[in-house]
């Protein structure tokens, strides 16, 4: 900076414009991260109603290592089912849910805004499928439209704990009873940070973040890197247990960030809780029916 001081300011300019400059002018239509130019279009194209069908075929390579795809049938059912549904829950809950393949991930409100999350549940009532809370508690914007719900309890057990942050079993039956909480779940750990907690700021701490989640206004809001409720895979099995009766025996979901010696309890154990993952699926388009030189050959 000292001995050239214009060069270096024009290098940080560049520094800084370095993001732009290669979305916009280097990268092509495929290979921006996490969201290409072609995904982002398509989202922008279905949000205005537009028409999202791009003419000639796909622009991907089809031939390179890993690619994969899906083929249509060649005697497709004459009355297709419309909406399929899958059961969750056995002999163990008394209140199965019939889900809906396609659901609303987990997203906490505090990290989602209150019309945001009114919007992705109001989502859910329209479609017929379910809207996982995530683990910032049960707010008064998941219960606006009526949508159905999963309540994911984290280890800050937000919406049912005491002052010291500890699962409050009378607090939880009250919630976890409402007709509209389908199911409830156990998030072992934080997906993005496992074996880490995670903190929402205290600056982000709003009087009705600190309603839903049970914690003082203004201040940081930890989510302890592990539970308190349980320590082992068989108080793991008893606590989700607790729950399903607590709830009304509903069923009970784990995200249980793979651990074989938690599978191996559960067939010991003979409990059969649902197990639940989230992704993000990208569009499907692309990857359907065989490349013709594959369709050929075959």
């Amino acid at each position: 900076m000292r001995n050239y001081p214009v060069i270096a300011w024009v290098r940080h300019i560049f520094y800084d414009l370095r993001p732009f400059l290669r979305q916009y002018i280097v990268e092509d239509d495929l290979e921006g991260t996490p969201y290409s130019f072609a995904a982002r279009n398509l989202i922008y194209n279905r949000a205005q109603g537009k028409s999202d069908t791009q003419p000639l075929g796909t622009e991907r390579n089809v031939r390179e290592d890993g690619y994969t795809w899906v083929c249509h049938s060649m005697a497709p059912s004459a009355e297709p089912d419309k909406k399929p549904r899958v059961t969750i829950g056995n002999e163990q809950s008394s209140q199965p849910y019939n889900a809906s393949l396609l659901n609303i991930s987990a997203m906490s409100f505090g990290a989602l805004s209150g019309r945001a999350v009114e919007a992705l549940n109001k989502g859910a009532s329209i479609g017929g499928f379910y809207h996982d809370t995530g683990e910032g508690g049960l707010s008064k914007y998941h219960r606006k439209h009526g949508g159905d719900i999963a309540w994911e309890l984290g280890t800050g057990y937000f919406g049912c704990r005491d002052k010291q942050g500890r699962f409050d079993p009378s607090q939880f039956a009250d919630q976890a009873q409402i007709e509209q909480v389908k199911m409830t779940e156990i998030k072992l750990s934080q997906g993005a940070k496992p074996g880490h907690g995670g903190m929402l700021p205290g600056s982000k701490v709003t009087q009705e973040i600190a309603n839903a989640r049970q914690v003082p206004i203004h201040q940081d809001c930890l989510s302890p890197s592990g539970h308190s409720a349980f320590s082992t895979p068989i108080e793991l099995l008893e606590f989700a247990q607790n729950m399903r009766q607590l709830s009304g025996n509903k069923p009970v979901g784990l995200k249980p960030k793979g651990s074989p010696e938690i599978i191996i309890k559960f067939q010991l154990h003979h409990s059969h809780p649902y197990f639940s993952n989230r992704v993000a699926l990208p569009p499907v388009r692309n990857r359907l029916v065989l490349p013709n030189n594959l369709a050929v050959a075959v």
